[in-house]
């Protein structure tokens, strides 16, 4: 009885400074938690001041009207919503670059419609060593980073749509020039007056373009080099060491295709860009077309470009363009065009343009077709 007694007292003389404890670290811990709550904001705010983000948000809007007196089409031409682009860019960390650029005309199905045509982000700290990773332009060519608008003559030329993979010869999906990767590039050697006298750019993609994982072991090795003498004028050269998998590949022995093929390319070219625009390009290309086993594995093109301005906002293309799908004369497909570029307010450019296509591969073919024809259309294009 007694030790019962003693254990009672001793209990209710521990039990205020018990719960003296507990109530303490109650406090202790909703003064912590609240403590944090605060500091989130602050912490946040102090983020986005070390990273000072920017933003900006445009794009641009080609519509198109062509006609075209070619015999044994279904259409001569008619109206077309060429592009419809909406981008934001800006940088982080100062010397971060980044970029998603969405198409958003076409209607929905397979890589059609709205999708991703840019995506990526480049640290740019350094200007002779730069890594860029994402989706992006490959590296191939002097013309196929050319905004559309900036090229003067309504469409590019076919060395850029066959051989750098506007509209590849191989097969691939539209992919518009690009793929998914990372690249090094960067500028040496500065110059009085602020240009650089070398540049370099070096890539590794995945071969199957736009919005398309891996298919394959193999990497795409893509690069250039050119020097720049003087302010605006880049000579140079480039190469491609690639494989394309045919994604969509069935044995059909009616139709034979290929599951593969490879893409080994190489191009030199120069350009001059100022008020006046001289541009030109040979490239050859080794490997075949997945959709026809007896498809030529080579061919080549080439193309010259002239630009002259004839008033303050005004300027005149003309261009000499050459395609050999199997790099013989009968297989010649020669564009002769001639364009009138008007800019309005920098926000609005008007075209003028005119072709006259010679068609050797038509003329030669199994069933002849029009070989000669000519095409003219208009287009107009607002940025914002």
């Amino acid at each position: 009885m007694l030790h019962f007694k003693l254990l009672s007292a001793l209990a209710f003389v521990c039990l205020p400074a018990a719960a003296d404890t507990v109530n303490e670290l109650a406090v202790t811990h909703v003064d912590s938690t609240l403590s944090d709550v605060a500091r989130t904001p602050r912490k946040v705010g102090q983020f986005f001041q070390q990273a000072n983000p920017s933003i900006k948000f445009g794009g641009y809007i080609m519509t198109k009207y062509s006609i075209s007196d070619r015999s044994g089409q279904k259409s001569n031409g008619g109206f077309d919503l060429r592009f419809v682009r909406l981008y934001l860019d800006g940088r982080m960390f100062n010397d971060f670059y980044y970029k998603v650029q969405m198409e958003v005309n076409g209607a929905p199905g397979n890589d059609k419609g709205p999708r991703i045509v840019d995506a990526f982000i480049e640290w740019q700290k350094f200007a002779f060593f730069k890594v860029k990773m994402g989706q992006f332009k490959r590296p191939f060519g002097f013309e196929n980073p050319y905004n559309p608008i900036d090229v003067g003559l309504g469409s590019y030329s076919q060395a850029t749509l066959k051989l750098a993979s506007i509209n590849d010869r191989c097969g691939e999906h539209k992919s518009s020039g690009r793929d998914l990767g990372v690249q090094l590039q960067g500028d040496l050697f500065k110059a009085p007056d602020g240009h650089h006298w070398l540049h370099y750019q070096v890539g590794f993609f995945n071969g199957q373009g736009i919005n398309h994982t891996d298919k394959d072991n193999h990497k795409d090795l893509i690069g250039g080099l050119w020097i720049s003498p003087v302010k605006n004028l880049a000579i140079g050269g480039f190469g491609w060491n690639g494989k394309y998998t045919n994604e969509s590949y069935k044995y059909d022995e009616a139709n034979p295709q290929l599951p593969s093929v490879k893409r080994v390319r190489w191009g030199v070219g120069l350009k001059y860009e100022d008020k006046w625009t001289v541009r030109g390009e040979y490239m050859s290309s080794v490997g075949g077309v997945t959709t026809s086993a007896s498809a030529a594995d080579r061919s080549d093109a080439w193309y010259a470009t002239l630009g002259v301005p004839v008033a303050k906002r005004a300027k005149v293309y003309a261009r000499y363009d050459c395609y050999r799908d199997a790099k013989t004369w009968n297989s010649l497909i020669t564009n002769y065009g001639l364009s009138g570029n008007y800019v309005l307010g920098k926000n609005f450019v008007f075209q003028l343009n005119y072709t006259f296509t010679d068609n050797r591969a038509a003329r030669h073919a199994a069933l002849p077709s029009d070989s000669h024809y000519n095409t003219f259309d208009v287009q107009v294009t607002a940025r914002f």
